[in-house]
Protein backbone atom coordinates (compact mmCIF):
# COMPACT_ATOMS: atom_id res chain seq x y z
CA UNK A 1 0.00 0.00 0.00
CA UNK A 2 1.53 3.61 -1.22
CA UNK A 3 1.76 5.95 1.52
CA UNK A 4 -1.43 8.58 1.50
CA UNK A 5 -3.07 11.67 3.52
CA UNK A 6 -6.93 11.34 3.74
CA UNK A 7 -9.24 14.47 4.97
CA UNK A 8 -13.03 14.64 4.03
CA UNK A 9 -14.29 17.83 5.70
CA UNK A 10 -18.01 16.84 4.54
CA UNK A 11 -20.75 16.72 6.92
CA UNK A 12 -23.37 14.61 5.16
CA UNK A 13 -26.82 14.63 6.39
CA UNK A 14 -28.57 11.35 5.85
CA UNK A 15 -32.71 10.28 5.52
CA UNK A 16 -35.96 11.26 5.83
CA UNK A 17 -36.38 15.36 6.26
CA UNK A 18 -32.99 16.39 6.75
CA UNK A 19 -33.91 19.34 4.02
CA UNK A 20 -35.02 21.22 6.63
CA UNK A 21 -31.57 20.67 8.80
CA UNK A 22 -29.88 22.77 6.56
CA UNK A 23 -31.16 26.18 8.23
CA UNK A 24 -28.98 25.10 11.13
CA UNK A 25 -25.60 24.47 8.83
CA UNK A 26 -25.34 28.39 7.17
CA UNK A 27 -25.41 31.33 9.68
CA UNK A 28 -28.82 33.43 9.57
CA UNK A 29 -27.40 36.81 8.11
CA UNK A 30 -25.44 34.73 5.68
CA UNK A 31 -26.82 35.96 2.23
CA UNK A 32 -27.33 32.91 0.10
CA UNK A 33 -27.48 31.92 -3.70
CA UNK A 34 -29.45 28.80 -3.96
CA UNK A 35 -28.23 27.38 -7.79
CA UNK A 36 -30.26 24.61 -9.47
CA UNK A 37 -30.92 22.98 -13.00
CA UNK A 38 -33.95 22.88 -14.86
CA UNK A 39 -36.41 23.84 -12.47
CA UNK A 40 -37.64 20.02 -11.26
CA UNK A 41 -37.58 20.88 -8.31
CA UNK A 42 -40.16 23.06 -8.62
CA UNK A 43 -42.33 20.31 -8.88
CA UNK A 44 -41.28 17.84 -6.76
CA UNK A 45 -41.68 19.34 -3.91
CA UNK A 46 -37.61 20.17 -2.86
CA UNK A 47 -37.61 23.35 -3.70
CA UNK A 48 -40.37 24.50 -1.31
CA UNK A 49 -38.67 22.67 1.32
CA UNK A 50 -35.00 24.33 0.66
CA UNK A 51 -37.10 27.56 0.89
CA UNK A 52 -38.86 26.69 3.59
CA UNK A 53 -35.98 26.05 5.77
CA UNK A 54 -34.33 29.35 4.43
CA UNK A 55 -36.84 31.30 5.38
CA UNK A 56 -34.65 33.21 8.12
CA UNK A 57 -32.03 34.21 5.46
CA UNK A 58 -31.42 36.71 2.20
CA UNK A 59 -31.99 34.54 -0.41
CA UNK A 60 -31.22 34.39 -4.16
CA UNK A 61 -31.67 32.39 -6.90
CA UNK A 62 -29.92 31.29 -10.01
CA UNK A 63 -31.62 28.41 -12.22
CA UNK A 64 -31.16 26.75 -15.32
CA UNK A 65 -27.68 24.88 -14.72
CA UNK A 66 -27.69 22.67 -17.59
CA UNK A 67 -26.52 18.80 -17.47
CA UNK A 68 -23.60 19.65 -18.71
CA UNK A 69 -22.71 22.55 -16.49
CA UNK A 70 -21.54 25.38 -19.32
CA UNK A 71 -19.46 28.09 -18.47
CA UNK A 72 -21.19 30.81 -20.13
CA UNK A 73 -24.25 29.54 -18.35
CA UNK A 74 -22.11 29.58 -14.82
CA UNK A 75 -20.66 32.93 -15.76
CA UNK A 76 -24.20 34.64 -15.59
CA UNK A 77 -24.09 33.65 -11.58
CA UNK A 78 -20.58 34.77 -11.28
CA UNK A 79 -21.59 37.89 -12.12
CA UNK A 80 -24.86 37.77 -9.60
CA UNK A 81 -22.73 36.68 -6.97
CA UNK A 82 -20.05 40.00 -7.12
CA UNK A 83 -23.38 42.22 -7.89
CA UNK A 84 -25.07 40.93 -4.75
CA UNK A 85 -21.87 40.41 -2.40
CA UNK A 86 -23.39 36.74 -2.02
CA UNK A 87 -21.28 34.81 1.21
CA UNK A 88 -22.72 31.23 0.96
CA UNK A 89 -23.86 29.05 -2.38
CA UNK A 90 -26.29 26.20 -1.76
CA UNK A 91 -26.53 23.57 -5.15
CA UNK A 92 -29.67 21.88 -5.40
CA UNK A 93 -29.70 19.37 -8.01
CA UNK A 94 -27.10 16.51 -9.35
CA UNK A 95 -23.59 16.27 -10.30
CA UNK A 96 -24.32 19.06 -13.03
CA UNK A 97 -25.36 21.72 -10.28
CA UNK A 98 -22.97 20.70 -7.57
CA UNK A 99 -20.02 20.49 -10.32
CA UNK A 100 -21.17 24.33 -11.25
CA UNK A 101 -21.33 25.31 -7.93
CA UNK A 102 -17.36 24.05 -7.31
CA UNK A 103 -16.83 26.35 -10.05
CA UNK A 104 -18.53 29.43 -9.02
CA UNK A 105 -17.09 28.70 -5.37
CA UNK A 106 -13.61 29.07 -7.15
CA UNK A 107 -14.33 31.48 -9.51
CA UNK A 108 -16.01 33.81 -6.41
CA UNK A 109 -12.38 33.51 -4.85
CA UNK A 110 -9.96 33.81 -8.24
CA UNK A 111 -7.63 36.81 -8.65
CA UNK A 112 -6.86 36.15 -12.16
CA UNK A 113 -8.60 38.02 -15.25
CA UNK A 114 -10.67 34.83 -16.33
CA UNK A 115 -12.18 32.21 -14.00
CA UNK A 116 -12.00 29.80 -17.01
CA UNK A 117 -7.87 30.04 -16.38
CA UNK A 118 -8.59 27.71 -13.19
CA UNK A 119 -9.61 24.89 -16.07
CA UNK A 120 -7.55 25.22 -19.03
CA UNK A 121 -4.62 25.72 -16.22
CA UNK A 122 -4.80 23.13 -13.55
CA UNK A 123 -5.08 25.95 -11.06
CA UNK A 124 -6.23 24.44 -7.46
CA UNK A 125 -8.81 26.13 -5.56
CA UNK A 126 -7.20 26.45 -1.80
CA UNK A 127 -9.83 28.48 -0.48
CA UNK A 128 -13.33 28.94 -2.25
CA UNK A 129 -16.59 30.87 -1.01
CA UNK A 130 -18.31 28.19 1.32
CA UNK A 131 -20.99 26.07 -0.38
CA UNK A 132 -23.56 23.26 0.80
CA UNK A 133 -25.31 20.98 -1.37
CA UNK A 134 -29.02 19.41 -1.50
CA UNK A 135 -28.42 16.30 -3.29
CA UNK A 136 -31.60 15.45 -6.08
CA UNK A 137 -29.71 13.17 -8.37
CA UNK A 138 -26.90 10.50 -6.50
CA UNK A 139 -24.98 9.55 -9.62
CA UNK A 140 -21.06 11.56 -9.42
CA UNK A 141 -19.88 11.91 -5.96
CA UNK A 142 -19.88 15.42 -6.07
CA UNK A 143 -21.29 15.84 -2.78
CA UNK A 144 -18.73 14.51 -0.73
CA UNK A 145 -15.28 15.32 -2.84
CA UNK A 146 -13.65 18.09 -4.15
CA UNK A 147 -13.48 17.67 -8.33
CA UNK A 148 -15.44 19.47 -10.49
CA UNK A 149 -15.88 18.86 -14.44
CA UNK A 150 -17.00 22.15 -16.59
CA UNK A 151 -18.01 22.36 -20.42
CA UNK A 152 -17.04 25.61 -22.19
CA UNK A 153 -19.55 25.06 -25.04
CA UNK A 154 -17.84 27.94 -27.57
CA UNK A 155 -15.15 25.36 -28.44
CA UNK A 156 -16.97 21.88 -27.24
CA UNK A 157 -14.27 22.03 -24.46
CA UNK A 158 -15.13 19.76 -20.86
CA UNK A 159 -12.16 19.92 -18.60
CA UNK A 160 -11.80 19.29 -14.98
CA UNK A 161 -10.80 21.34 -11.82
CA UNK A 162 -10.61 20.71 -7.93
CA UNK A 163 -8.53 21.71 -4.85
CA UNK A 164 -9.08 21.10 -1.04
CA UNK A 165 -11.30 24.30 -1.00
CA UNK A 166 -13.55 22.45 -3.13
CA UNK A 167 -15.51 20.46 -0.52
CA UNK A 168 -19.06 21.00 0.53
CA UNK A 169 -19.15 22.54 4.43
CA UNK A 170 -22.09 19.75 4.17
CA UNK A 171 -24.27 17.94 2.00
CA UNK A 172 -28.18 16.51 2.33
CA UNK A 173 -28.75 12.88 1.26
CA UNK A 174 -32.64 12.56 1.52
CA UNK A 175 -33.39 9.13 -0.28
CA UNK A 176 -36.90 10.45 -0.70
CA UNK A 177 -35.58 12.47 -3.63
CA UNK A 178 -35.15 9.75 -5.82
CA UNK A 179 -38.63 8.51 -6.36
CA UNK A 180 -38.79 11.88 -8.83
CA UNK A 181 -36.31 10.88 -11.00
CA UNK A 182 -36.30 9.97 -14.83
CA UNK A 183 -35.68 6.63 -15.77
CA UNK A 184 -33.14 7.54 -17.88
CA UNK A 185 -31.43 9.29 -14.93
CA UNK A 186 -31.73 6.50 -12.38
CA UNK A 187 -30.04 4.18 -15.32
CA UNK A 188 -27.18 6.98 -15.79
CA UNK A 189 -26.66 7.09 -11.90
CA UNK A 190 -26.11 3.37 -11.55
CA UNK A 191 -23.19 3.22 -14.19
CA UNK A 192 -21.68 6.70 -13.43
CA UNK A 193 -21.13 5.44 -9.77
CA UNK A 194 -20.33 2.12 -11.12
CA UNK A 195 -16.94 3.12 -13.61
CA UNK A 196 -16.26 5.34 -10.57
CA UNK A 197 -15.46 2.44 -8.82
CA UNK A 198 -13.85 0.58 -11.86
CA UNK A 199 -11.28 3.57 -12.24
CA UNK A 200 -9.75 3.14 -8.52
CA UNK A 201 -10.26 -0.83 -8.63
CA UNK A 202 -9.63 -2.12 -12.02
CA UNK A 203 -5.93 -1.49 -12.90
CA UNK A 204 -3.58 -3.96 -11.49
CA UNK A 205 -2.72 -6.53 -8.53
CA UNK A 206 -1.90 -4.32 -5.45
CA UNK A 207 -1.52 -5.46 -1.57
CA UNK A 208 -4.15 -2.83 -0.34
CA UNK A 209 -6.79 -5.94 0.68
CA UNK A 210 -9.46 -3.34 2.14
CA UNK A 211 -9.45 -1.27 -0.43
CA UNK A 212 -10.56 -3.73 -2.41
CA UNK A 213 -13.35 -5.05 -0.28
CA UNK A 214 -15.00 -1.69 -0.41
CA UNK A 215 -14.91 -1.37 -3.90
CA UNK A 216 -15.81 -4.81 -4.58
CA UNK A 217 -18.84 -4.17 -2.29
CA UNK A 218 -19.72 -0.99 -3.43
CA UNK A 219 -20.00 -3.19 -7.24
CA UNK A 220 -21.89 -6.04 -5.91
CA UNK A 221 -24.50 -3.57 -4.12
CA UNK A 222 -24.70 -1.12 -7.33
CA UNK A 223 -25.40 -4.67 -9.39
CA UNK A 224 -27.97 -6.16 -7.02
CA UNK A 225 -30.20 -2.45 -6.12
CA UNK A 226 -29.34 -0.81 -9.71
CA UNK A 227 -31.87 -3.06 -11.90
CA UNK A 228 -34.63 -2.47 -9.38
CA UNK A 229 -33.94 0.63 -8.55
CA UNK A 230 -35.49 1.87 -11.81
CA UNK A 231 -38.44 -0.57 -11.70
CA UNK A 232 -39.21 1.14 -8.14
CA UNK A 233 -37.86 4.03 -7.32
CA UNK A 234 -40.14 4.83 -3.95
CA UNK A 235 -38.63 1.97 -2.63
CA UNK A 236 -36.98 4.06 0.39
CA UNK A 237 -34.21 0.97 1.21
CA UNK A 238 -33.63 0.74 -2.04
CA UNK A 239 -33.02 4.04 -2.78
CA UNK A 240 -30.88 4.69 0.36
CA UNK A 241 -28.53 1.83 -1.03
CA UNK A 242 -28.29 3.46 -4.30
CA UNK A 243 -27.86 7.03 -3.16
CA UNK A 244 -24.96 5.97 -0.14
CA UNK A 245 -23.76 3.47 -2.81
CA UNK A 246 -22.71 6.67 -5.24
CA UNK A 247 -21.67 9.13 -2.32
CA UNK A 248 -19.07 6.37 -1.59
CA UNK A 249 -18.11 5.46 -4.96
CA UNK A 250 -16.19 8.82 -5.13
CA UNK A 251 -15.51 10.70 -1.52
CA UNK A 252 -11.62 9.57 -1.93
CA UNK A 253 -12.05 6.64 0.23
CA UNK A 254 -11.36 3.60 -2.12
CA UNK A 255 -8.92 5.77 -4.47
CA UNK A 256 -5.74 5.78 -1.00
CA UNK A 257 -3.12 3.87 -1.28
CA UNK A 258 -3.73 2.51 -4.36
CA UNK A 259 -3.55 3.08 -8.14
CA UNK A 260 -5.84 4.34 -9.86
CA UNK A 261 -6.56 5.02 -13.67
CA UNK A 262 -9.17 7.56 -15.12
CA UNK A 263 -8.69 7.54 -18.69
CA UNK A 264 -11.86 6.13 -19.75
CA UNK A 265 -13.73 9.68 -17.84
CA UNK A 266 -10.70 11.93 -19.72
CA UNK A 267 -11.79 9.66 -22.83
CA UNK A 268 -15.43 10.12 -22.51
CA UNK A 269 -15.50 13.85 -21.50
CA UNK A 270 -14.50 14.23 -25.05
CA UNK A 271 -17.49 12.14 -26.24
CA UNK A 272 -19.84 14.29 -24.16
CA UNK A 273 -18.43 17.89 -25.33
CA UNK A 274 -18.00 16.57 -29.04
CA UNK A 275 -21.41 14.84 -29.14
CA UNK A 276 -23.44 15.55 -26.20
CA UNK A 277 -23.73 12.24 -25.06
CA UNK A 278 -24.92 11.58 -21.58
CA UNK A 279 -21.70 11.50 -18.91
CA UNK A 280 -22.81 7.51 -17.79
CA UNK A 281 -22.94 6.56 -21.42
CA UNK A 282 -19.57 8.11 -22.45
CA UNK A 283 -18.39 5.60 -19.61
CA UNK A 284 -20.29 2.36 -20.98
CA UNK A 285 -19.07 3.28 -24.66
CA UNK A 286 -15.44 3.77 -23.75
CA UNK A 287 -14.79 1.32 -20.69
CA UNK A 288 -14.78 -2.05 -21.85
CA UNK A 289 -12.67 -1.19 -24.66
CA UNK A 290 -10.13 0.40 -23.12
CA UNK A 291 -10.10 -2.84 -20.92
CA UNK A 292 -10.12 -4.87 -24.12
CA UNK A 293 -7.35 -2.37 -25.50
CA UNK A 294 -4.98 -2.87 -22.06
CA UNK A 295 -6.42 -6.11 -21.42
CA UNK A 296 -2.49 -7.27 -20.74
CA UNK A 297 -2.31 -4.48 -18.35
CA UNK A 298 -5.36 -5.49 -16.55
CA UNK A 299 -5.76 -8.99 -17.26
CA UNK A 300 -5.02 -9.99 -13.39
CA UNK A 301 -6.97 -7.94 -12.24
CA UNK A 302 -10.25 -8.28 -13.91
CA UNK A 303 -9.67 -11.47 -13.22
CA UNK A 304 -9.86 -10.88 -9.64
CA UNK A 305 -13.13 -8.99 -10.37
CA UNK A 306 -14.99 -11.31 -12.20
CA UNK A 307 -14.40 -14.24 -9.36
CA UNK A 308 -15.28 -11.75 -6.25
CA UNK A 309 -17.96 -9.79 -7.78
CA UNK A 310 -19.70 -11.87 -10.40
CA UNK A 311 -18.50 -15.15 -8.44
CA UNK A 312 -16.91 -16.69 -12.00
CA UNK A 313 -15.10 -19.67 -11.65
CA UNK A 314 -12.72 -20.41 -14.72
CA UNK A 315 -9.66 -22.27 -14.24
CA UNK A 316 -7.33 -19.92 -15.73
CA UNK A 317 -6.81 -15.55 -15.54
CA UNK A 318 -7.65 -15.06 -19.06
CA UNK A 319 -10.54 -16.76 -19.33
CA UNK A 320 -11.82 -15.32 -16.32
CA UNK A 321 -11.17 -11.74 -17.08
CA UNK A 322 -12.93 -12.27 -20.88
CA UNK A 323 -15.83 -13.38 -19.16
CA UNK A 324 -15.59 -10.67 -16.78
CA UNK A 325 -15.91 -8.34 -19.15
CA UNK A 326 -18.63 -9.80 -20.86
CA UNK A 327 -20.61 -9.78 -17.72
CA UNK A 328 -20.13 -6.09 -17.33
CA UNK A 329 -21.21 -5.36 -20.74
CA UNK A 330 -24.13 -7.20 -19.96
CA UNK A 331 -25.23 -5.27 -16.72
CA UNK A 332 -24.64 -2.08 -18.73
CA UNK A 333 -27.08 -3.19 -21.09
CA UNK A 334 -29.45 -3.95 -18.54
CA UNK A 335 -29.19 -0.80 -17.19
CA UNK A 336 -30.27 0.50 -20.80
CA UNK A 337 -26.35 1.57 -21.82
CA UNK A 338 -25.58 1.10 -25.70
CA UNK A 339 -21.93 0.28 -25.70
CA UNK A 340 -20.91 1.37 -28.79
CA UNK A 341 -20.17 4.92 -30.34
CA UNK A 342 -22.26 4.25 -33.51
CA UNK A 343 -25.19 3.32 -31.22
CA UNK A 344 -25.32 6.79 -29.66
CA UNK A 345 -24.47 9.35 -32.30
CA UNK A 346 -24.32 9.12 -36.31
CA UNK A 347 -21.48 11.52 -36.48
CA UNK A 348 -18.94 9.28 -34.91
CA UNK A 349 -16.20 9.26 -38.13
CA UNK A 350 -14.21 12.02 -37.43
CA UNK A 351 -14.07 11.81 -33.02
CA UNK A 352 -10.67 9.96 -32.79
CA UNK A 353 -8.88 12.22 -34.60
CA UNK A 354 -10.22 15.41 -32.46
CA UNK A 355 -9.44 12.73 -29.31
CA UNK A 356 -6.25 12.60 -30.62
CA UNK A 357 -5.42 16.28 -31.59
CA UNK A 358 -6.98 17.52 -27.92
CA UNK A 359 -4.64 14.29 -26.15
CA UNK A 360 -1.68 16.17 -27.79
CA UNK A 361 -2.21 19.67 -27.72
CA UNK A 362 -2.98 18.94 -23.91
CA UNK A 363 0.23 17.04 -23.73
CA UNK A 364 -1.68 13.84 -21.78
CA UNK A 365 0.76 11.40 -22.92
CA UNK A 366 0.79 8.79 -19.73
CA UNK A 367 -3.01 8.10 -18.57
CA UNK A 368 -3.97 5.29 -16.85
CA UNK A 369 -2.72 2.99 -13.97
CA UNK A 370 0.75 2.29 -16.01
CA UNK A 371 0.86 5.77 -17.55
CA UNK A 372 0.37 3.55 -21.14
CA UNK A 373 -2.31 5.89 -22.58
CA UNK A 374 -1.76 8.74 -24.48
CA UNK A 375 -3.21 9.92 -27.76
CA UNK A 376 -2.28 7.39 -29.97
CA UNK A 377 -3.65 4.80 -27.35
CA UNK A 378 -7.12 7.34 -26.93
CA UNK A 379 -7.10 7.45 -30.68
CA UNK A 380 -7.46 3.47 -30.92
CA UNK A 381 -9.99 3.16 -28.12
CA UNK A 382 -12.35 5.25 -29.66
CA UNK A 383 -11.83 3.12 -32.85
CA UNK A 384 -12.92 -0.20 -31.19
CA UNK A 385 -16.11 1.44 -29.78
CA UNK A 386 -17.42 2.39 -33.47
Amino acid sequence: MTNFEFQNPVKVLFGKGQIENIANEIPKETKVLVLYGGGSIKNNGIYAQVMNALSNHTVFEYGGIPANPEYEVLMGAHRLIKKENIEFLLAVGGGSVIDGTKFLSGAATFNGIDPWQILAEGIPTVKGMPFGTVLTLPATGSEMNSGAVITKKVTQEKRVMGGKGLFPQFSVLDPNVVKSIPVRQLQNGVIDAYVHVLEQYLTYSHPAKLQDRIAEGILQTLIEVGPDIVKNPSNYELAANFMWSCTMALNGLIQKGVPTDWATHMIGHELTALHGIDHARTLAIIGPHLYQHQFENKKEKLAQYGHRVWGLSNSSTEETAKEALTKTIEFYHLMGMKTKLSENTDNFDATSKIVFDRFEERGWKELGENNAIGPKEAKEIVELSH
